[in-house]
């Protein structure tokens, strides 16, 4: 029986960047981004922040799993 991986319960297409809303700005412009987060509830931005660090580092909980090592090893007679 294969236990089932809920640690990433949100859809994925929910984080798909709308590149019509993208723009590009300097650091020193003001933007409305610390209000945006701010606005968000903490388990929101741990979820953004686990899907940035998926995507970063290529991790992708459905594939990753332990590696089974198996050994055979003979019987000796004493």
């Amino acid at each position: 029986m294969k236990a089932k991986d809920t640690s990433n319960t949100r859809d994925q297409n929910a984080y798909k960047m709308d590149k019509t809303a993208f723009s590009v700005t300097t650091l020193f412009e003001k933007t409305g981004d610390k209000e945006y987060w701010k606005s968000k509830t903490p388990q929101e931005r741990m979820e953004v922040l686990e899907l940035m660090r998926q995507i970063n580092y290529g991790y992708d909980p459905t594939t990753a799993r332990l590696q089974r090592v198996l050994e055979i090893v003979e019987l000796t007679s004493d």
